[in-house]
């Protein structure tokens, strides 16, 4: 059971043949069996899915000027739900892509925020989340371009892997921000490398293979039970992503040991970076969550832009004027 009571929606349903609904389907597909709703069907990286109708309700929007707003949104009612590998009760997933039935693509086209979405989530629980532009200073946040190839997701494009500081060799590596992923994912190969190079590295270090601890699928223990990253840090180089922002310029998106790495409820420390092709994800690599912790992470889609930079995200910056949920 989700936290919360079910939604109950009242005569709000959207009709199948509303152009909202027309953008949930791929070209061809998209049939109104019963015109009077309009179906979806949604499945997740994880293996989870969700099957249920478009509806469209009212919302209070707080505007940090002080302005509130109501407007009407539509958003899916899930009637059947099957959890993922990473389940957990939810009330639901916020749609945040680029896709016209998106919650920010709404906003937008009702002329009411820039097209433009960022988070910033603490490595100590919390956060925030907000739609349009002003909560950051652009001169502290590195851009590189969201690649056409892949413009169904926020894809920077191809990147490199980089561990220790050094090149891994693994050059065309598709990734995807996917602030819905709760873990970073890489493809079979460059997940098989990185952990044999952990290995490596932390021989002869004071830790070993925590085989019986299942949190994750790679764990080691201490001595003594791990409190919080810092207690391991020294035992684990920084990684990195290095993207081509331009004909000649690169981008870097800097993992250190908090970015991949988590302390279990056993006390050990465990590889936050899984492998990908072990969920369906093929070819396809994911900066989750945990990569993104303590970044203020933006997608500019009107520029077709991401960007990230520093960030405290333990307290919401002061703003000049935008939408905030």
């Amino acid at each position: 059971m989700a936290p919360h009571p079910f939604y109950r929606p009242n005569n709000d349903l959207v009709v199948c043949k509303d152009p909202l609904c027309e953008a949930l389907h791929a070209p061809g597909s998209h049939k109104c069996d019963n015109p009077e709703q309009c179906d979806y069907e949604v499945e997740y990286a994880d293996g989870g899915s969700s099957l249920g109708v478009l509806v469209r309700d009212a919302f209070l929007l707080n505007f940090t000027n002080g302005n509130q707003r109501t407007t009407h949104l539509a958003l899916g009612c899930g009637y059947d739900q099957l959890p993922g590998s990473s389940y957990h009760p939810i009330d639901g997933v916020l749609g945040l892509g680029k896709g016209k039935s998106s919650i920010v693509s709404q906003l937008s086209n009702q002329g009411l925020v820039r097209h433009v979405i960022g988070h910033c989530l603490s490595g100590r629980g919390g956060g925030f989340f907000f739609l349009g532009d002003g909560l950051y200073d652009s001169s502290r946040i590195v851009w590189t371009p969201m690649s056409p190839d892949y413009a169904k997701h926020y894809s920077p494009g191809l990147a490199e892997l980089i561990v220790g500081g050094k090149s891994t060799g693994f050059r065309n590596l598709v990734m995807v921000f996917d602030s819905g992923s709760s873990y970073t994912y890489l493809n079979s190969q460059a997940y098989q490398f990185l952990t044999s190079w952990l290995k490596r590295e932390l021989t002869g270090k004071p830790l070993k293979e925590a085989l019986d601890d299942r949190t994750l699928p790679l764990c080691w223990k201490g001595r003594k039970p791990f409190r919080n990253i810092r207690d391991v840090k020294t035992y684990f180089k920084p990684l990195a992503l290095r993207f081509a922002s331009g004909r000649k310029d690169t981008t870097q998106f800097e993992l250190p040991p908090e970015a991949y790495l988590i302390i279990s409820s056993k006390g050990n420390v465990c590889l936050g970076i899984l492998n990908g092709s072990e969920v369906g994800l093929q070819n396809s690599n994911i900066i989750g969550d945990i990569s993104m912790q303590d970044k203020m992470v933006i997608y500019d889609n009107e520029k077709q832009m991401i960007g990230w930079g520093p960030g405290n995200c333990d307290k919401l910056p002061k703003s000049r004027s935008f939408s905030f949920w």
